[in-house]
């Protein structure tokens, strides 16, 4: 009889254990089966291709200076790829971008508490956020393409119903240019950003410390061992953090600085030194000496996170079947600053019914000789 209990009970973890992978392979073809991609293209010969899966830039090809296009971000060679790949790729991030100390703040009185996914803390609206989302294709043309996505009231533990738009733009100049418009029905706290990796030089194949770095910043904000801010904003001058003058990305990254052991390398937001006002400002810039290719970063954004990819270690495998090896891309995230709905001390990140959030960033590519 004890025996026959036993075969019950392993019969029927069996038979839910078959549920659940039936179940997960459901979701996962469902999911396949709604991807689309838009391929943009400017008259400049820029060419963009991008997914309604997280609103994901999927490649990027620019000219180098001998006019040879080449794809300068990380990624897949399909689309399945990216629900079991790499989650950030390409991706717009939400409800809110970077680090959330515990997973927990307070607004007008109440404290909510968001999952966990990156040690404690809370990190780019958590694992179903925005960059794991299908989003719907309003609009497209030859250029430009608008996303959107409605977040329900309580999805990942924030409030209010949140309906966001974003529209990728080539523009003339050869620029990919990112507008975001937001609102609420309720008062909650938004940060959105734009994740690509870039590689300049090969799209990830090849290091990424020759590049060189310009950050117009001349503050940038500490983080603890868990990468949260400690609420100061500290000068650069003096510290592997100024690149207030143009430094290659590798020159001072392995000094013993206690903010780059805590990064393993760069992953810190900088306070730009921006004029007050919504204009577009120039933000950062990255020159590419092996194909001459310069990025520009204009943002209205306050603060820019750079990141020196420290944590890729060649597991993750994209593109023509490349092994992305440790600082093989960076990002440059414009955003609001981490932590904001914790440190009163930060641009505040609380947008109230009635507003309309909008941002606008523009990643601007040409040649240098």
């Amino acid at each position: 009889m004890k025996n026959s209990y036993l075969f019950i009970t392993v019969l029927m973890v069996t038979m839910l254990s078959c549920q659940s992978h039936k179940e997960k392979t459901q979701e996962s073809r469902r999911l396949t089966d709604s991807l689309q991609t838009v391929e943009l293209q400017n008259e400049a010969e820029m060419k963009a291709v991008l997914t309604n899966y997280g609103a994901k830039v999927v490649s990027l090809y620019l000219p180098d200076r001998e006019g040879i296009l080449g794809d300068v971000v990380t990624g897949y060679d399909s689309l399945s790829d990216y629900l079991k790949g790499e989650k950030y790729f390409g991706a717009i991030v939400g409800r809110f971008a970077n680090r959330i100390s515990e997973g927990r703040f307070t607004l007008v009185g109440k404290t909510y508490q968001l999952p966990v996914n990156n040690g404690k803390n809370h990190l780019h609206g958590g694992d179903t956020g925005f960059h794991s989302q299908v989003w719907t294709i309003e609009k497209v043309d030859a250029s430009s393409v608008t996303f959107r996505l409605v977040s329900p009231d309580g999805e990942s533990g924030y409030p209010g119903n949140v309906a966001l738009k974003v529209t990728y733009s080539l523009t003339p100049d050869n620029a990919l240019r990112i507008d975001y418009e937001a609102t609420t029905d309720q008062v909650t706290v938004v940060n959105f950003t734009h994740h690509s990796f870039f590689n300049l030089r090969d799209g990830g194949r090849t290091p990424i410390t020759e590049h060189i770095l310009t950050i117009n910043a001349s503050r940038f904000i500490p983080v603890d061992e868990g990468l949260i801010p400690t609420g100061e904003l500290r000068a650069v001058a003096g510290t592997p953090f100024d690149f207030t003058t143009p430094y290659t990305v590798g020159e001072r990254i392995n000094l013993p600085d206690k903010q780059l052991i805590n990064g393993r390398g760069y992953d810190h937001n900088f306070v730009l030194d921006r004029p007050e006002g919504d204009s577009l400002w120039l933000a950062a810039t990255v020159f590419e000496p092996e194909t001459g290719r310069l990025m520009e970063v204009l943002t209205t954004e306050p603060g820019l996170q750079f990141y020196s990819g420290n944590f890729f270690d060649g597991t993750t495998v994209g593109k023509g079947k490349t092994a992305y090896q440790f600082r093989s891309a960076f990002c440059l995230e414009a955003q609001h600053f981490p932590d904001s709905p914790n440190q009163p001390g930060f641009p505040s990140t609380v947008l109230n019914p009635g507003e309309t959030y909008r941002q606008t960033t523009a990643y601007r590519f040409s040649i240098r000789q």
